[in-house]
Formats: structure tokens, C-alpha cells, sequence
């Protein structure tokens, strides 16, 4: 691996966290602040917002940032501080034209032992992420949302990383989308880059591991009625290159279309519910597929369900896709389930919270030239295997008790993860979906565990701190095809306004 100490990232991300800041500390005008409120917030979806297909929002923050609603804002009384007038600053004089300005910093540093679970020099990554965004309500109907990245890498024996990890400039998302009204439900389109996010996370996400998050481009429309909705969407991943905005381009050589519905189960169901079934169909397409030696074009077509929310006094999140299609003139049957169940043990906030997850990604086919039984992921999240990025669940199975304690604004979780191969005649795979060398051709089943803890701290509504420790003990499969045990520390500290 080749040896880099590259700090010219590194200075330009502290440079632009600089700007960053100071346009932030910039206050609104005060034509924006003498606004008079002449109408109301804009409506809020007719189907709960949670469950709309655009991510988690916590404290009013999204991983999509778009995905914010800063409406409220328009009354001055409620803005408290330099931030909130970045949030909502009006450009006509009835509110009704109004901006939205957001931000990011993360600093992460990552130290890995045996990097590639391969005997070597530790492996340091320091990373620093910028963003900035704009979001230009034009009415109630019509929205223009643009946002810019940069990804800074610096540190020790870490090679050549992806667009992904470092880039100088990124276009992450540049967009507009139109919404209505047709027969009291709420219908509308978005074109242009975006973030993608409908659907389980083990399946589709932005990826939030890495520096800069994968975008999309294409299309998506939506109807959202009182009880239910649905997306139509036709999307291409984006390729992310490491210079300027100029070499992050649309990968043509990809293609993720489909339809995602969402239905509320009967709240009375399970002692009192509050519960999504969310059924998809959808179609993933590769030019250019590697499995075992051979690279052919795929087409795999993805059916299944996905049930999540409370039930009881329990949290669930539960994903079946069965996928099936063809890879060159071979077929496809595949299967991926995911479940992850907790609950409180006991009553009151500081009560610890009991996990277990249970992951299935069937395998298969790769190297004996039959049917190819090897589930595959569009882009889901594999830091949930491990934030080294050393597993995804391509032939996996994966056990994983927990527990999560909070106190105050401080939490500690804890988990490991047993895991083993579901074929026997498949190798292990990595976050990339590529196969460990050799293991294909070794006995067992028993790939390993991985030990975790984290400790995460809200030092403020905008900022927080993580730390997280993981090791991953290799099995007899890693270790009889020439692998071995790793260790991972990381910390990063994230602001956002």
C-alpha cells in the first residue's frame, strides 16, 4: 500500500470551515426580520412525516437536509439566535419566497491495525467533511435545493481513497421539485441530484460513513394521501472523482428504478402500535458485474417488504426483498432478510435499552457456474457490520445482541456481532462486495465476531461527539485463507446549523 502524508486537503478544509463559520455568524437583514407574518406555515405532508421516504429527523436536523422544515421560522419571535435567521430568511415581503441556508463540519480520525485484515503497518485516516447548502422555497409550489462538499484526508499509510473519502469539490445534490394538490392528496416530482433514501438502510442510503454522501440523479414523484403513499423513482448513482465538481459524473453504467408504497398498520394492533408496512418492487441494473472470475451485465429485480416502527413497548425494523434476474446468461435467486428488535429493561429514559439483530444474505453460484444465489445491496449501509467497512451481508448471516445506555445527553452502546457465511462453497465478502481471496476455497462457515462500544455526547442541539472502539476476531474461514484479527478506534466530532 502506498505510504501518503497528504495535508493540502486537509489545509483547504480548514480554510473553507473558516468561511463556514463566518458566514454563519453573519447576521439576517433587517428587512428579513421586519417580514410581516401574512400567512401560514406551508402544510406539512397529509401522510406522517416520518414515514414519507426522506430519513429520520431529530431536533429538526436530517441527514437529508432538504428534508427540514424551517416554515416556522417566519414568526420572528421564534428565531433565537444567529443560526435560526439562517434558517428562514424571507425574500418577499409576504414570506411566501424565503431561503434556507444549512451546514456541516465533521473532524474524524480512524486508526486501523492490520488494514485489509492483513499483517502490516496501522492504517490512521484523518478526514474532515464540509458542506453547504441553500434551499429557495419559491412559494408554496416550487423548490430549488443545491449543496456543495468538501472532503479533506490526511494521515498515515491510507493509499489512494475513492471520490467518496476525499474529493476537493462536490456537487452533492442540485435539484427542484414541484408539489400540488389533486383530490386532497399531495402529489410531486423532484428532478436533478439527490439524496435517496426510501426504503431500509441495509438496503439503499447516502452511505454516512464515508466523508462525502453518494447521491443520486434522475427523477422521483410522489403521491401522499391520508393513510398511505406512493414513489416512482428512476435514478443513476453518482461516480465520485477526487478533483473539482468537473469529475463527479453520472454513472449510466448503473441504473436503480422502482416503486415504494407505505401503509399505517391498525394502531390497536400488537397491545397498541404505531407501525409502517412499506411493500417495493424494484430493478437494479450493472453493466458490468463481477461474481467469481466472470463480469457480465446484471439485471436483478428486488420484491419485498419492509415493516417498522413501535409495537407495544418495542422498536422493530424488519426487511424482506426476495431478487431474482439474470447475471450474463446465468440466473438469479436470491434472498436478503433484516430484523432489528430492542426494548426498554425497565421504566424511565435512563433505563437500558435490549437490541438483537438478526441479518441474513444468502449465497451461493459465484464460482461454480450455476445459479447465482449471492444477495446484493443497491447501496445499503455496511458500517452496521463494521464502521472498518470489512462485511456486507453477501452470503452472511449475522447475529447481534446489544445494549444502550443514556444518561442525560451522554449514551454508551454495546454489541457483538457473531457471523458466518451462509454457503460453505462462497467466499466472504467485503463492504465493496468483493470477495476475500481464497476464502472460496477453505471449509467452515464461522467468519468471525466483531466487538464494539460507543459512546456518543450531544454537546449542544447542533453538536456532538462519538468515540468508537471495535475488534473484529477472525474465524476459521478468514483465518485459514491467510487472515487475520483487527483492531479500529475512531472519533469525530459533527456541527451543523
Amino acid at each position: 500500500m502506498t505510504v501518503r502524508k497528504d495535508r493540502r486537503g486537509m489545509r483547504r478544509g480548514r480554510s473553507a470551515a473558516l468561511t463556514l463559520l463566518a458566514l454563519a455568524a453573519v447576521p439576517a437583514s433587517a428587512k428579513a426580520q421586519d417580514v410581516a407574518v401574512t400567512q401560514t406555515p406551508e402544510p406539512s405532508a397529509p401522510y406522517p412525516r416520518a414515514a414519507i421516504g426522506v430519513g429520520s429527523v431529530v431536533g429538526g436536523y436530517a441527514e437529508a437536509r432538504w428534508a427540514e422544515d424551517w416554515s416556522a421560522l417566519r414568526d420572528p419571535e421564534r428565531r433565537k439566535d444567529v443560526f435560526d435567521r439562517l434558517k428562514y430568511t424571507p425574500l418577499s415581503q409576504d414570506g411566501e419566497v424565503w431561503l434556507s441556508l444549512s451546514g456541516e463540519m465533521r473532524l474524524r480520525t480512524a486508526l486501523t491495525t492490520s488494514p485489509g485484515l492483513r499483517e502490516g503497518a496501522d492504517l490512521r485516516l484523518d478526514t474532515l467533511r464540509l458542506v453547504g447548502g441553500a434551499d429557495l422555497h419559491i412559494g408554496r409550489h416550487l423548490r430549488v435545493f443545491g449543496e456543495m462538499a468538501h472532503g479533506g484526508a490526511g494521515g498515515d499509510n491510507y493509499g489512494n481513497p475513492v471520490g467518496a473519502i476525499r474529493n476537493d469539490l462536490a456537487v452533492t445534490q442540485a435539484f427542484f421539485d414541484v408539489t400540488g394538490e389533486i383530490g386532497g392528496r399531495e402529489v410531486g416530482v423532484r428532478y436533478g441530484r439527490q439524496f435517496f433514501i426510501d426504503g431500509s438502510p441495509y438496503l439503499i442510503s447516502t452511505r454516512n460513513g464515508a466523508t462525502l454522501l453518494t447521491p443520486f440523479n434522475g427523477i422521483r414523484g410522489w403521491v401522499r394521501g391520508e393513510h398511505w403513499r406512493a414513489d416512482l423513482f428512476d435514478l443513476h448513482p453518482t461516480r465520485l472523482g477526487t478533483g473539482d465538481v468537473s469529475d463527479d459524473r453520472t454513472d449510466d453504467a448503473r441504473r436503480f428504478s422502482g416503486l415504494n408504497v407505505s401503509t399505517q398498520v391498525p394502531s390497536d394492533w400488537f397491545g397498541g402500535s404505531k407501525l409502517y408496512l412499506d411493500p417495493f418492487v424494484w430493478r437494479f441494473r450493472q453493466d458490468a458485474r463481477r461474481w467469481g472470475a466472470e463480469t457480465a451485465r446484471e439485471e436483478r429485480t428486488y420484491v419485498g417488504a419492509r415493516l417498522w416502527g413501535a409495537a407495544g413497548p418495542a422498536q422493530l425494523d424488519w426487511t424482506l426483498a426476495r431478487q431474482t434476474g439474470r447475471f450474463g446468461d446465468r440466473d438469479i435467486e436470491a434472498l436478503q432478510v433484516f430484523t432489528t428488535q430492542s426494548m426498554r429493561a425497565g421504566e424511565g429514559t435512563g433505563a437500558p435499552r435490549i437490541s438483537l439483530r438478526v441479518d441474513y444474505g444468502s449465497g451461493g453460484g459465484a464460482y461454480d457456474g450455476g445459479v447465482i444465489r449471492n444477495a446484493l445491496t443497491p447501496q445499503g449501509v455496511p458500517i452496521f457490520y463494521s464502521y472498518q467497512n470489512v462485511f456486507n451481508p453477501v452470503n452472511m448471516i449475522a447475529v447481534a445482541p446489544g445494549v444502550t445506555v443514556r444518561q442525560g445527553k451522554t449514551s454508551v452502546t454495546g454489541e457483538v456481532q457473531f457471523t458466518w457465511r451462509a454457503s460453505e462453497r462462497d467466499a466472504v465478502y467485503r463492504a465493496t462486495d468483493l470477495p476475500y481471496a481464497g476464502t472460496e476455497v477453505v471449509e467452515g462457515r464461522h467468519v468471525g465476531e466483531v466487538w464494539k462500544l460507543q459512546l456518543a455526547h450531544t454537546i449542544s442541539p447542533r453538536t456532538s461527539l462519538i468515540a468508537r472502539y471495535e475488534h473484529l476476531a477472525a474465524g476459521s474461514v478468514l483465518k485459514d485463507a491467510g487472515y487475520e484479527s483487527s483492531d479500529y478506534l475512531t472519533a469525530w466530532v459533527n456541527f451543523r446549523f
